[in-house]
């Protein structure tokens, strides 16, 4: 409804939560064209780190009610705030597609991220 009457503001709650990832990112994208091209003023809540910062050009990061950090995402994503935030050991490199910050996590029992998956064949 929001689309169709042209707000000049967007406020979204998770859009892109139970969509596939096609979905997600179509819907993504455009809400960047209608703030770039329509000059609309998009505000949305997203849990997925790495969506943030590809699309979003200011951050706001929250922790139990108070936030922490604000700002471009190359300034506000951090692995201290990583794991301060969400309690999570990660590694940011260099996105490839936008110059901004990628976020890699590890998993539990490895200090370091996984790069690659090794498949074990059954002889």
């Amino acid at each position: 409804m929001a689309l169709a009457q042209e707000s000049p503001i967007l406020l979204l709650d998770e859009p892109t939560t139970f969509l596939d990832i096609s979905y997600q990112v179509s819907l993504l994208d455009l809400f960047a064209d209608l703030n770039r091209e329509a000059g609309r003023t998009v505000v949305a809540v997203l849990h997925d780190i790495n969506h943030a910062a590809r699309y979003a050009s200011h951050l706001i990061v929250m922790h139990e009610g108070d936030i922490v950090a604000q700002g471009p995402p190359a300034d506000v994503i951090t692995a201290p705030l990583l794991d301060q935030v969400f309690g999570i050991d990660a590694t940011i490199i260099e996105d490839p597609l936008n110059d901004g910050p990628l976020v890699i996590t590890a998993h539990r029992g490895h200090s370091a991220p996984v790069t690659t998956l090794e498949r074990t064949h059954s002889a």
